[in-house]
């Protein structure tokens, strides 16, 4: 081949000394690579080869024109190579811009409160988190803000009442008043995080506490369920019954939930089986508890920190500052992080969700300690109990049973009977200091507005009462039964306790009535103050007489799979 026919050439643009600077792209380095290309025609000479008219084949478009101004192989490769180089680019601000758009956990920079969460402040002495100006300084020269518990913690730990949360119970307010719906904003971030949740329900308000929206806040995340203050429970309740009953009724709330463990933070019991699910399941993952107001969160981690400290050091120190316990709705105001475990991870402690329809968002703070039974609930059976003459019902013919009658619990419930049968009997499981009187229906209205903040309480006293808004919400309720050897339904009661409505009561038989009698209904009317919830619900097994007649439901082998189950 004649030189002068056939030219060589590198392009400009994949040499390393010419290479093109884009700002958003890495620069490219690339290999000289060989071109050969047709030359421009010339007229042939007489001595000139004939292989000079041979042409090589050019595989350019012919749109992209010809000649040194047409784009190279070499100049596609590099714009081929700076159109991935943009789109990776793209994709990474796509990614990166998402990832700022995510909810932030909650920052533990500010100093906090840790009895209640709330951020540490020194200028309104009247709202949650405040500390002196000296103490602050010295504590924060020291870098001991972390050991600081405000003002109003220390009170709670006296035993008084000061709730600093909207709707519930008169706080005057503040720069740092509180809303309930900002309270549950706090734990909004949690179903977008890899977390474990610890769930708690209160056994005494089962439906009440349960919180109906939680997987708005745990998201996907695995529960565990911790039933707490079983130990308040009727004496000689088999907890193999309740533990089951509390399993059934779960399971229809198709929830991710690992176990069930019944505890009592008082008695310890039930604490070891939660520990070693948590150990079992945590996998580095940040514990959080979470469950209504007054579920008892604080007593529990107390209890939780006390057993773990027996083998875990960073536990032991972790029990010098623990959550304050309180009977107050709205104790912890923020998440309170505690480390408690060796092997990574945080325990946090977080504001109790407040729910509205429980009495305890309804009755001044001064009467709140009336709704938190602090001992063993004993059921009080109508109508055996001995009612007085005071009010008006002593001495009547009851020999149609509670037909007609209504029976008010303290001033927060009434029920009216209008038909059940002669041996039916409704028995209240709640706080002892709520007193249950029983007058004639058609006396009830005047009854009630004569007693409300006397004998009806709470409301406590006349001024109280005179600002109730009574007993607005009114639910019939036409309950059907199988069967008169067991209780027809528990009706409960949100934040106060339940009614167990027993068909034909054992005691209150004749002998020589029906006791073939299998099937029925009942009619009830419920009042109740707006806007506390009524929940109808299967009858909870307590006290002796609850494993006589508790049933266990046979399970499929799928069922029986898919169940979580419980411990105490």
């Amino acid at each position: 081949m004649a030189p002068e026919t056939i030219s060589t050439f590198f392009s400009p643009l994949t040499l390393p000394n010419n290479s093109i600077f884009n700002p958003r792209l890495p620069s490219t380095y690339a290999k000289p690579i060989l071109i050969l290309c047709r030359a421009p025609q010339r007229q042939q000479t007489n001595n000139e080869s004939p292989l000079s008219n041979t042409q090589l084949p050019d595989s350019r478009p012919g749109t992209e024109g010809t000649g040194a101004a047409a784009p190279t192989p070499g100049d596609r490769f590099l714009e081929r190579h700076r159109s991935f180089e943009a789109v990776k680019l793209l994709v990474k601000e796509s990614k990166k811009k998402k990832k700022r758009e995510k909810p932030l956990k909650v920052s533990s920079a500010v100093a906090c409160c840790y009895g209640c969460g709330a951020p540490l402040q020194t200028s309104e002495p009247d709202a949650p988190g405040y500390v002196d100006m000296e103490t602050y300084t010295l504590k924060k020269k020291h870098h001991q803000l972390k050991s600081v518990l405000c003002g109003r913690c220390r009170l709670l730990s006296h035993g008084h009442m000061i709730t600093a949360v909207g709707g519930n119970g008169g706080y005057s307010g503040g720069k740092q008043f509180i809303m309930a719906e900002q309270l549950r904003e706090k734990l909004s971030h949690l179903r977008h995080e890899k977390a474990l949740i610890v769930k708690l329900v209160d056994i005494a308000d089962f439906n009440g506490s349960f919180l109906a929206r939680v997987r708005d806040l745990a998201g996907a995340n695995p529960i565990i369920l911790v039933v707490t203050k079983v130990d308040l429970l009727p004496k000689g309740t088999d907890l193999n019954c309740v533990g089951d009953w509390v399993v059934e009724a779960t399971t229809k709330k198709k929830l991710n939930v690992l176990s069930v463990h019944l505890t009592s933070s008082k008695s310890m019991v039930g604490i070891a089986g939660v520990v070693s699910e948590i150990q079992k399941e945590k996998k580095g993952r940040d514990v959080y508890i979470l469950g209504s107001a007054n579920v008892g969160k604080s007593a529990f981690i107390t209890a939780l920190l006390k057993l773990m400290a027996q083998k875990d050091p960073v536990a032991a120190a972790a029990q010098r500052y623990k959550p304050i316990q309180s009977a107050v709705p709205g104790t912890t105001l923020g998440p309170i992080q505690i480390n408690a475990f060796l092997g990574g991870g945080k325990l946090y402690d977080t504001p109790g969700v407040h729910l509205h329809h429980r009495q305890a968002s309804v009755v001044q703070t001064e009467d709140l300690p009336a709704l938190a039974p602090q001992s063993r609930l004993r059921g009080q059976p109508f109508p055996n109990l001995q009612v007085s003459s005071e009010n008006g019902t002593g001495g009547m013919d009851r020999s149609n049973g509670l037909n007609d009658f209504s029976l008010f619990w303290g001033g927060l419930v009434r029920i009216d009977v209008s038909k059940v049968l002669p041996e039916t009997c409704l028995t209240f499981y709640g706080p002892k200091s709520l007193q249950i009187y029983m007058v004639p229906t058609d006396d009830a209205d005047e009854f009630y507005q004569k007693e409300v903040g006397v004998l009806l309480t709470p409301p406590t006293g006349k001024q109280k009462a005179d600002d109730w808004q009574g007993l607005k919400t009114v639910r019939q309720l036409e309950i059907k039964f199988e069967s008169v050897q067991r209780p027809a339904c528990d009706v409960a009661i949100s934040g106060l306790g339940w009614i167990t409505v027993e068909p034909k009561s054992k005691w209150l038989s004749s002998s020589d009535s029906n006791s073939e009698e299998a099937a029925g209904e009942l009619h009830l009317t419920v009042h109740v103050p707006k806007p506390v919830e009524i929940f109808v619900r299967p009858p909870m097994p307590v006290g002796k007489s609850g494993a006589e007649w508790y049933q266990y439901r046979e399970l499929t082998e799928k069922e029986d799979e898919v169940r979580p189950k419980w411990y105490f």
